[in-house]
């Protein structure tokens, strides 16, 4: 897996989290690889500038790339195909290259400029994940929230998981 952390996310998970990332993104590599507990080889952390990354080229390969969570600001420059940064240029080799990118956007209330922003991305292949939980399957805590997205990501990634129960599925008594 490839992480790209711009200096928003950076901020937001120090606010969000109690996860404390150094500036580093080998540091950030090394503190994530620990605190998740996985193999070396299952992270790279690459930084917002590091232009000759992987996915800075369409001749890398990646399945997919989730822009999450997805400020309207970075949706406006994916949108307008600014690639001022690492994570603006590789999600723009998503689009040019026909891969998956899925943008989970966090912002509300939404104006007529994100919107705007969000149909061209539609149009332009991009699947539009606003960060907005179900309550169907009644949570309780917050985390069941989050992973409410997480599962919604994961499903469009088709990677199986069990993170909640499928619509009309009873759920598992934890």
């Amino acid at each position: 897996m490839q992480l790209l952390l711009s200096k928003a996310a950076q901020i937001v998970i120090h606010m969000e989290t109690d996860l404390h990332l150094p500036g580093r993104p080998c540091d950030i590599q090394r503190v994530l690889t620990e605190h998740y507990r996985c193999d070396a080889n299952q992270l790279r952390v690459y930084g917002q500038d590091e232009w000759t990354a992987p996915p800075a080229s369409g001749s890398a390969l990646a399945r997919a790339m989730v822009v999450c969570p997805c400020t309207t600001g970075a949706l406006a420059a994916i949108a307008n195909g600014n690639s001022d940064n690492l994570l603006e240029r590789a999600a723009d080799v998503s689009l040019k290259e026909g891969r998956k990118l899925i943008l989970a956007l966090r912002e509300t209330p939404l104006s007529v400029i994100h919107l705007e922003n969000m149909l061209r991305l539609a149009r332009a292949g991009a699947v539009i994940l606003p960060a907005n939980p179900g309550f169907y399957y009644r949570p309780t805590t917050a985390m069941e929230l989050v992973d409410f997205i997480v599962a919604r990501i994961l499903d469009q990634l088709d990677i199986p998981h069990m993170l909640l129960p499928r619509w009309g599925e009873s759920p598992d008594p934890r």
